[in-house]
């Protein structure tokens, strides 16, 4: 055994790699690269770096035909841990989304929690203090008990970590389908404010530089969760895994964030990474790789929780609340004496090499020599191009083209009222109560709007713009459309508070790549997202794939989760959703459209989902949003809604609970279901001034963007035509009452 060939603890064969979920082909490959058969350590880590978790390797095709530069970016897509956008005066804002999926289904308290945790370190090893985290989250059907579980489990994860950090949590979604039933979603962002010129990488230099692990302690908690859990299907196994599962110390993370900051403002960083997936193995692997260096790491140094820990084991474990962080020479006591300030254990354990390898030693013995590029995404990392196939089931689902009965005046209200007590669309007051929102003092909307607003302190006057937004029946329905409709949503939906739409990132949710309509839908649905993206000038920053979401029976609908990020100059032009002023005009800005494919009426009252997924046209979506984003900062503009789930009766429905005022309209289309709560897309309700009425009546003309008034702001009930009202007090009840008493059932 020569120095550089590792001690193996157990010899390796084929069927090693294959229980560690390596193929033989890639088994293969290893060897190839080392020039020897892997020790069982080095094929470990292989097995977490090549996974599609890690390496994106079925994926990453697909993501380099997404607009990944240009705009306000100040990193492009991939280069660092969170994408960043340059919003002026020296700043930038920093935001990314990742998935949880996997963890919470096995165990939602903790794999919620971590999932908020390992975002906000995304963030922050970047150097940006974070100010806001948002979620989306999908369910199965709330009358199961091991739907109310999970989301009992889930929303208590996500409100103890975010409120015991100190961030906010402002805005998310929340949706309900059958298809999720063993396989909930759980999706989480951050966002964080940095200075744009010190901004900290991900990348390690300088032979002979120290390498440390800052923060919490090495126990057997996550080993194999990006490898095993977060790339399988679940089975009758997966109530096995709890294993598998991080456990988060939100405390331990606080002190993380400050000594990060600190540490990196004081100019003594060379480069840091967070320890999230695959751990150090990942940290030490792509830290190497990026700055064309090798590292040595004595696991002999690495704090552990439990001391018998094997080489394998403390390489693959994804215990929380730690960071990789390689410090300029010299620089160790300054780095040290931060640390100790915030009492956050700071223990050398390597070195930077000029070799490119990764060597890893235990008890004295190179249990691991790898080289750096081989283990890393746009190294030797495998790359895949999978096979595609047109869903059969499309073409039978788009033969059923409906638009519903006729309305009757009597029972619209009825069916307002059902449809506001559905858990999809009903106020999730019960969940987002359970989060701290306002911490920080940054948070202006919350609920209020159609996006979350925050404050940048650092920028009088500036503000930023949230949100999450994916309807998947859609992408279901529609891969492509579906993909053009997330990202249109988002946008709009800064656009209605106010906000330029800027960038995205993206948490991509589907079920197995090797299943060729799976690909399908996944390759048409980024399809989608990058015209939209392309046409709106909103880059993606970066993001995460998640595959495998699907138990034995079925997939989840596939789930491209869009953040997007809007620009405020001035906080004081935005505006809300709920109605304002007695005798505003209520007008619909957008084109009506009769379609019923995927809406909430068509699961609701019909008890289906069929058809087409909505119609939407890229040019008229971006006209409608230079339209609206211009009135609202002329101040034309009082109260912004975007039509979604429910349609134009429902959006109206939640701007009178908002503002607790009524409206007299005169309905002016037909009183079809697909009129009236159909989805169709590039539609907004807004509010103005009879004055205002007319000029931006003007402007939409050149445009070439319908206005249509619908009535006026006034009383206390809503009232579609004569004949059909119902009650603000009626409709509050149905929204806000629907979640509680389903969770309390």
């Amino acid at each position: 055994m020569t120095d550089a060939t590792p001690h193996s603890e157990i010899d390796v064969t084929i069927a090693t790699a294959r229980e560690l979920g390596l193929t033989e082909a890639e088994f293969e490959q290893i060897c190839s690269v080392l020039g020897r058969t892997p020790s069982y350590t080095e094929l470990g880590v292989y097995s977490v770096m090549w996974s599609e978790h890690c390496s994106y390797k079925n994926s990453i095709l697909q993501l380099k035909t997404l607009p990944r530069s240009g705009g306000r970016m100040l990193v492009a897509a991939g280069e660092e841990n969170a994408g960043v956008i340059d919003v002026g005066g020296g700043y930038g804002v920093a935001f990314k989304i990742e998935s949880h999926n996997h963890p919470s289904a096995v165990e939602p308290f903790q794999g919620a929690a971590t999932g908020v945790g390992g975002i906000l370190r995304d963030i922050f090893t970047m150097g940006a203090r974070p100010i806001a985290a948002l979620n989306s989250l999908r369910f199965g059907e709330p009358n199961t008990e091991r739907t109310k579980y999970l989301v009992k489990g889930v929303v208590a994860g996500i409100g103890h970590y975010g409120n015991c950090f100190g961030v906010p949590t402002v805005a998310g979604e929340v949706y309900f389908d059958r298809c999720y039933t063993d396989n909930p979603l759980v999706n989480a962002m951050a966002v964080g404010v940095l200075k744009a010129d010190a901004m900290a990488s991900a990348t390690a230099q300088g032979p002979g530089n120290p390498v440390f692990i800052m923060g919490s302690s090495t126990g057997r908690d996550g080993i194999h969760g990006a490898s095993l859990l977060a790339s399988r299907e679940f089975d009758e196994e997966t109530e096995n895994m709890r294993p598998t599962v991080q456990v988060g110390d939100p405390f331990a993370e606080k002190l993380l964030l400050e000594a990060s900051l600190e540490l990196i403002a004081a100019k003594v960083v060379v480069g840091m990474q967070d320890m999230g997936a695959a751990g150090i193995s990942c940290s030490t692997a792509e830290m190497s790789a990026k700055g064309n260096v090798g590292m040595s790491i004595d696991l002999d140094q690495v704090p552990l929780r439990e001391a018998d820990m094997s080489a394998y084991e403390i390489m693959l474990s994804e215990s929380q609340e730690r960071m990789l962080v390689v410090v300029q020479s010299g620089m160790e006591s300054a780095a040290a004496e931060i640390c100790a300030k915030w009492d956050v254990p700071f223990v050398r354990i390597g070195r930077v090499t000029d070799d490119g390898f990764v060597s890893i030693s235990r008890k004295g013995q190179l249990v691991a020599h790898m080289p750096a590029q081989s283990l890393v995404l746009g190294g030797d990392a495998p790359v895949y191009v999978r096979e595609q196939k047109r869903p059969a089931y499309l073409d039978e689902l788009h033969r059923h083209v409906d638009h519903g009965p006729v309305i009757e005046a009597s029972v619209v209200g009825d069916v307002i009222i059902n449809l506001l007590s559905s858990p999809t669309i009903a106020s999730k007051r019960w969940i987002y109560e359970q989060y701290d929102s306002q911490v920080g003092d940054n948070t202006v909307i919350r609920s209020g709007g159609d996006a979350a607003v925050l404050r940048i302190m650092e920028l009088p006057g500036k503000a930023v713009a949230v949100t999450t937004d994916c309807n998947s029946r859609y992408v279901y329905l529609n891969p492509y459309r579906g993909g053009l409709i997330a990202v249109a949503e988002a946008a709009r939906n800064c656009v209605c508070v106010g906000a330029e739409p800027v960038a995205i990132t993206n948490c991509l949710n589907f079920g197995n790549p090797y299943d060729p309509e799976v690909y399908y839908q996944f390759a048409e649905a980024i399809r989608g997202m990058g015209d939209m993206c392309r046409a709106l000038d909103t880059p993606v920053t970066g993001g995460n794939v998640s595959f495998h979401n699907e138990s034995q029976s079925h997939a989840v609908f596939p789930t491209p989760t869009i953040g997007m990020l809007g620009l405020i100059d001035d906080v004081n032009s935005i505006v809300g959703k709920g109605f304002v002023n007695e005798g505003d005009v209520v007008a619909m800005l957008g084109w009506q459209r009769s379609e019923l494919g995927g809406s909430e009426y068509q699961k609701i009252v019909q008890g289906r989902i069929t058809g087409d997924a909505p119609w939407i046209d890229i040019n008229e979506e971006v006209r409608l949003q230079k339209v609206l984003l211009r009135a609202i900062r002329d101040g034309k503009v009082t109260a912004a809604h975007d039509c979604s789930e429910g349609g134009v009766a429902v959006a109206l429905a939640e701007m009178a609970i908002s503002g607790n005022k009524g409206a007299s309209l005169n309905w002016p289309y037909e009183r079809h279901a697909a009129d009236l709560f159909g989805e169709a897309q590039s539609r907004v309700i807004i509010t103005l001034s009879a004055s205002n009425f007319e000029a931006l009546e003007s402007e939409c003309l050149s445009a070439n963007v319908p206005l249509v008034k619908l009535g006026l702001v006034t009383g206390s009930e809503l009232s579609l035509w004569q004949g059909c009202s119902v009650g603000i007090d009626a409709l509050r009840d149905a929204f806000e009452g629907a979640l509680p008493a389903i969770m309390a059932s």
